[in-house]
């Protein structure tokens, strides 16, 4: 439970989340998409209830003593740590969790990127975008299932509104901070109650807090603090309410990236020798991408900031690390930046030249502090099993394999590299 301190700490942050909420009417409505059912064979097939608390370090559940996750996860499997994929930012990162593909390969390749052959940016605060399935690549996890007669339901996941290949999950909600924690396990609990034929097997559930509070407030804060004992005593009591249900449901819990507390004071503003009629700029804290309007452009520039360069790297897309699996080779919808820059820590990018938030994330994915949590537990793991770390996109075939679905595209995520964590 929260001691009082954070408890108020934690409810005056809620608070300013509802009001600036308030300040735009949120669509709370529960979506179901009819004359859809079961087969009888999937009826028979166990439960996943994938969780992601987005910015959940991996280290945070020990340093805030979050009591339940600490125990649940020594009970069942723990990851000392998961790798995200580059950049280590939300969107590209969850839906590598639900597509088991790489960004470059699936094409939401940073919260923010330009596409030219659409002349076009994807923004992540851009409902028109988020919601148009033709930015997404990939076969996410629920239309796997709803393809092969399985039901799904999200409690929000990064494209579960944007009709990806014609197909929403059964259940789902368009993404809003509206719908109070007790009404979404509530909900959460009228799903697991439905008939055989109409209950879901796959179920997605996000939690924004710990993100927020650490770009507000960064990790080190009381505030934080509490948003990471708000998820402790929230996935307890979906927990325990499905304890009482007497079904196979397993639990994976993970989440996006890590975080890292940032130098607000000094920041990099836009390198002088860019010259901005020559290139569209997708700038973020932690990456930024250059796209030339003329290809004859990009290595003059290339070279006029790497001799400027000063707490950041530069990189062509040609050249990145291998390891990152970002390079325009690997880019199938050709979305990444010409050229790259990317920031040292503790200092981030302010092109606008805005004061950054306390904490930020989207650095390179080796980095501990941009290290995820993974802990699963329920009937199909085992128990009291410790793993080492490993890349995000080894859950998509895991949660396959559990569902009984059948991978019928190609992926970069491997089955062999958690199937020991199974019974």
């Amino acid at each position: 439970m929260f001691n009082k301190a954070f408890k108020i700490s934690f409810l005056f942050f809620l608070g300013v989340l509802v009001f600036e909420s308030q300040t735009v009417a949120q669509d709370t409505t529960q979506y179901i998409i009819p004359n859809r059912e079961n087969s009888p064979g999937q009826e028979q097939k166990p439960y996943v209830i994938l969780i992601s608390a987005d910015g959940f370090r991996y280290d945070l559940a020990e340093k805030y003593d979050a009591g339940f996750l600490k125990k649940i996860s020594s009970e069942g499997v723990k990851a000392l740590s998961m790798k995200p994929c580059y950049p280590s930012l939300t969107f590209p990162n969850h839906y590598s969790i639900i597509t088991g593909l790489y960004p470059s390969h699936h094409g939401i390749v940073d919260n923010t990127f330009y596409d030219k052959k659409r002349n076009q940016f994807y923004r992540y605060r851009n409902k028109k975008a988020e919601e148009d399935p033709t930015w997404y690549g990939g076969v996410p996890l629920w239309v796997l299932a709803e393809r092969q007669k399985m039901l799904s339901a999200s409690f929000y996941w990064v494209g579960s509104e944007s009709h990806i290949d014609g197909i929403d999950p059964t259940y789902y909600f368009r993404y809003n901070e509206a719908i109070p924690i007790d009404r979404r396990i509530e909900i959460l609990k009228e799903w697991l109650q439905l008939p055989p034929d109409k209950r879901p097997h796959f179920i997605t559930f996000y939690f924004p807090e710990v993100d927020h509070t650490e770009h507000h407030y960064g990790t080190n804060s009381p505030e934080t603090r509490a948003a990471v004992q708000f998820i402790d005593h929230s996935v307890q009591k979906m927990n325990e309410m499905c304890a009482k249900l007497n079904l196979p449901v397993n639990f994976i819990l993970v989440s996006d990236h890590g975080m890292t507390n940032m130098d607000t004071l000094h920041t990099i503003p836009r390198p002088s020798v860019i010259d901005t009629s020559k290139f569209v700029i997708a700038a973020g804290t932690s990456l930024v991408h250059l796209y030339a309007k003329n290809k004859k452009d990009i290595k003059p520039t290339y070279k006029k900031l790497k001799a400027v360069a000063r707490d950041y790297d530069v990189y062509l897309a040609t050249n990145t690390p291998k390891r990152w699996h970002y390079r325009k080779k690997d880019d199938r919808y050709h979305r990444i930046g010409d050229i790259l820059l990317v920031p040292n820590l503790p200092k981030g990018f302010s092109f606008s030249g805005r004061k950054i938030s306390y904490g930020e994330h989207g650095f390179d994915n080796s980095l501990p502090e941009m290290q995820a949590t993974f802990y699963a537990w329920g009937p199909a793991f085992k128990e009291h099993y410790v793993i080492n770390n490993f890349s995000n996109i080894n859950i998509y075939p895991l949660i396959a394999h559990i569902l009984g679905l059948n991978i019928d595209s190609k992926i970069d995520g491997k089955f062999k590299v958690l199937e020991g964590i199974l019974k």
